[in-house]
């Protein structure tokens, strides 16, 4: 399983990554997307969307299945990967860098703290999988 240990992770598999500007860049984890299969359509979020943590704004279809996305903190959707639309395997192929999902300006940076480190989120999923 691939965790960069430069990103937070939330329990519902998203990952967000801590931007220079402030905002924060999400997507979903390496393990998520495995899970899922090969993806064949992602719905991204409106921008200027004022979302709440683990609110459901995104969904990405597989050939198994559809799956939410969720806010993994309280902020605005600021920017949404355009590429998706026509390339949705990106999250496939490159989950943390040309799949990201959005772009959000955290109304409370502090909140991306709370959410897992690399080992930690590796440790979840390992637990996660052994309750199966």
């Amino acid at each position: 399983m691939n965790t960069p240990n430069d990103l937070y992770y939330a329990e519902s598999h998203e990952w967000v990554r801590l931007n220079d500007d402030g905002t924060v860049t999400v997507g979903i984890t390496d393990h998520a997307q495995e899970q899922l299969g090969d993806l064949v359509f992602v719905e991204t979020p409106e921008i200027d969307l004022t979302v709440s943590a683990k609110d459901a704004v995104a969904v990405v279809e597989s050939v198994k299945a559809a799956s939410d996305i969720y806010a993994p903190i309280h902020g605005k959707i600021v920017d949404t990967n355009g590429a998706l639309a026509d390339e949705p395997e990106l999250v496939n192929t490159d989950p943390y860098n040309e799949g990201w999902l959005f772009t959000m300006q955290p109304e409370h940076a502090t909140e991306i703290e709370e959410l897992m480190d690399d080992e930690a989120y590796e440790s979840f999923v390992a637990s996660s999988e052994s309750d199966m």
